[in-house]
């Protein structure tokens, strides 16, 4: 199966234009009118390390090129308006973009929600796991930057809690991330999740001394239904393997990054 193929199998009826390129968000019973993919690295026009579909401006690409590639996102995918982009900094803050949009709150957070029409919601990752979110009756989106520190830290409770529908409404699904078998972290890391849950022992697999497997979508799950959420999809992918499609920082630390985006209309 070609990654077009793929696309288009796992659609979804995803995005509402060009599909080639972009990779549906998984879901349980997703409502019509909510919108979410990933990005895949190719497509685009950056060069070098950051070949070819960099959106990311702080990663030292060509201004232009990432320019440019915002300009194919937003056409590729009919955006009803400019993405809500982040300054990530592996915190736990969540913004509203509508908010966002009037001057009235700081970028600098790693998730965004809102329940206004048409405004987009983003992430950057390469590695990193994209969290998006959505109530059943399509009102409401949100989307989450989660790597470990910002799991750690509480980023998708705080995602859960920023949001107006209630826990039982929410949707989730687990966009694309570095897979258990790739995700080799210290015992500090072990011992900082166990030590504020012990059921996140279950997402660590010792490897050699002092070393672990850790799957962070395991770590996404059991957070998510710690706040009563149950209805989970996704988290099937390994940034870190799949080369051909998605960009990783711990493959290569100088490469770009994907964007996650969501929005309803």
């Amino acid at each position: 199966m070609s990654i077009n193929d793929e696309v288009v199998s796992n659609q979804d009826r995803a995005a509402p234009a060009n599909r080639d390129g972009y990779l549906p968000a998984n879901w349980v019973h997703r409502p019509d009118n909510v919108h979410a993919v990933t990005t895949f690295r190719t497509g685009g026009v950056s060069t070098g390390d950051y070949s070819e579909f960099n959106l990311a401006t702080h990663v030292g690409d060509e201004e232009q090129a990432v320019r440019d590639n915002r300009v194919k996102l937003a056409d590729d995918l009919q955006l009803p308006s400019e993405p809500a982009w982040l300054d990530q900094v592996h915190s736990n803050k969540v913004i509203r973009v509508e908010e966002v949009t009037v001057g009235q709150s700081d970028k600098q957070a790693d998730a965004s929600v809102t329940s206004m029409k048409g405004l987009v919601c983003a992430v950057l990752t390469a590695d990193c796991l994209p969290v998006f979110f959505c109530d059943q009756a399509g009102t409401e989106v949100a989307v989450a930057h989660a790597g470990w520190r910002g799991l750690h830290a509480g980023i998708i409770s705080n995602t859960v809690k920023a949001m107006k529908s209630p826990a039982s409404e929410i949707l989730v699904s687990l966009g694309p991330a570095i897979g258990p078998l790739s995700f080799e972290v210290g015992e500090e890391v072990f011992y900082a999740f166990a030590d504020k849950n012990e059921a996140n022992k279950e997402a660590f697999e010792a490897t050699t001394k002092g070393h672990y497997l850790c799957d962070i979508y395991q770590l996404a799950r059991l957070e998510l239904e710690s706040v009563g959420i149950a209805k989970i999809a996704g988290g099937d992918c390994c940034t870190y393997r799949e080369n051909h499609r998605f960009y990783s920082y711990r493959r290569q630390q100088n490469t770009g990054r994907m964007a996650s985006l969501i929005w309803f209309q």
